[in-house]
């Protein structure tokens, strides 16, 4: 096994802190709750065309991060590296379960946390999709068939679960706000305003802004934009439903809070990028006894799930980690943590192949594309059309156009200052005065990877794989 993320550089201390002595405090009740393509589009994250005041509440009681990225922008690999504390490089789950034969590596298989969590006696259910693969391997008792575009449905089989005697691990799946597509052989996709009367007062065209990290101001656009946002309001109305059966059920004083998006929005430079607005999502965590209400400025991973979760159930983790127990910085503002946060992308769905890394600091974002020159990535998820959109003459010599071209044919590197541009609209790469930061941030980049053992650091691995998804 190797030795993954030792060096102070990312993280300022051991991996994950000593299994908890037995009288050090009870094992937690852990709920996990993802949402489906949920990027910053909370109140609490100072969105200001909604308000969510149920997640606001949740995030309020506890540790909230501002920066927290996803392993991977895209579902089946974000959800792997929850699961298991590795980066989808090394769990073997680089895209989609059903883009290929490319699923987690056997040794990854009872090392998951349904899988660790049932060696010690708990009972684990899981609501939603899982969309890892195989999943045969993954040991939930519980899988209640439910549309958790539902949300109160979604309440109801939780309420079920909860009520049931034991230690338990549940895991809530939320649709929302992913996209529908209208048929399965359809190219049309659209989110829907209002389901079973949610949102009570759907927002409309016109009342959402264009996407910051777009600029795409068009009418097919904005309606797109808005409905999104109806089915974020849908989404907190849901979660409010189900920390109220928590509450209700008596276990809200002895059970972990997770919250998180598996990724950001299926917009073009959000889902199935390393742009801020596919990796970064609201990551919330209360722990009873354990966390103090903040606002954190620790950066943190969706890989640190895993460890954060073993921790609270006095389980000791497997050696070979990514991640590590958020305990720490969920109890103490000031506790040390990552001075560098990774992410990576390989492919969503059958193509195309465009294999990227990531990694920032406090202000300076890096990414590499491994494959610029050779192949280029997609121009559109999910149905979205703002790269075609932002072809248009009006955007021409315009940021919108620029970092859309950019977006298209990316060049090798690509260099963004967070703090003057948040929204990764101008590349600075290669700018003399920015030569001694680039520097350091590939020398950071490269760290991690040695570190993590990235296998496509090989031309030949790289090579392999693409041709195996061609």
């Amino acid at each position: 096994m190797r030795h993954i993320l030792t060096l102070s550089l990312f993280i300022a201390s051991a991996i994950c802190g000593p299994a908890r002595a037995a009288d050090d405090a009870r094992p937690l009740n852990i709920l996990l709750i993802t949402a489906d393509d949920l990027g910053l589009q909370l109140s609490c994250y100072g969105d200001k065309v909604i308000k969510t005041p149920h997640l606001d509440r949740l995030a309020a009681g506890g540790a909230q991060f501002d920066v927290a990225y996803v392993a991977q922008a895209s579902c089946s690999p974000s959800r792997s590296a929850m699961f298991t504390g590795l980066y989808p490089h090394t769990n073997g789950q680089y895209g989609l379960t059903n883009s290929g034969n490319f699923q987690m590596h056997a040794r990854s298989h009872d090392a998951t946390i349904p899988a660790l969590l049932k060696k010690v006696g708990y009972r684990t259910g899981i609501i939603g999709k899982l969309h890892v693969g195989p999943e045969k391997v993954f040991p939930f008792d519980d899988r209640p068939r439910v549309n958790t575009r539902q949300v109160r449905d979604v309440a109801k089989a939780a309420r079920d679960f909860l009520a049931r005697d034991g230690k338990f691990f549940l895991m809530v799946n939320y649709s929302d706000p992913h996209a529908y597509r209208t048929s399965r052989e359809s190219r049309d996709w659209y989110f829907p305003a209002q389901i079973d009367g949610l949102p009570e007062k759907p927002i409309q065209p016109g009342d959402a802004p264009p996407w910051p990290f777009q600029g795409i101001d068009e009418p097919e656009q904005l309606k797109k934009v808005a409905n999104y946002y109806n089915c974020v309001l849908r989404l907190d109305a849901g979660v409010g439903m189900l920390l109220d059966a928590l509450d209700k059920s008596g276990h809200a004083d002895d059970t972990l809070v997770i919250f998180v998006g598996d990724h950001g929005p299926p917009f073009a430079r959000g889902k199935t990028t390393c742009y801020e607005a596919g990796l970064r999502v609201p990551f919330m965590v209360r722990w009873p006894g354990g966390s103090k209400p903040m606002k954190s400025e620790a950066m943190v991973s969706t890989v640190d799930i895993l460890p954060t979760i073993l921790d609270a159930a006095g389980v000791v983790p497997p050696k070979e980690l990514h991640g590590r127990s958020l305990r720490p910085v969920v109890s103490s503002g000031d506790a040390p943590w990552r001075k560098y946060l990774a992410g990576e992308f390989h492919f969503h769905g059958s193509s195309p192949f465009f294999p990227r890394r990531a990694i920032r600091d406090d202000r300076y974002k890096l990414i590499h594309n491994l494959m610029a020159g050779k192949t280029k990535p997609s121009t559109g998820i999910d149905g979205d059309r703002a790269y075609p959109l932002s072809q248009q003459p009006k955007y021409q010599d315009t940021p919108t156009r620029r970092a859309f071209d950019t977006f298209a044919d990316p060049p090798e590197f690509e260099l963004y200052d967070l703090k003057n541009d948040p929204n990764e609209l101008n590349n600075l790469a290669g700018k003399a005065d920015l030569a001694e930061v680039q520097q350091r941030m590939k020398a950071a980049l490269e760290q991690w990877r040695k570190e993590t053992g990235d296998p496509f650091m090989s031309a030949a691995f790289v090579e392999k794989v693409g041709a195996e998804k061609r």
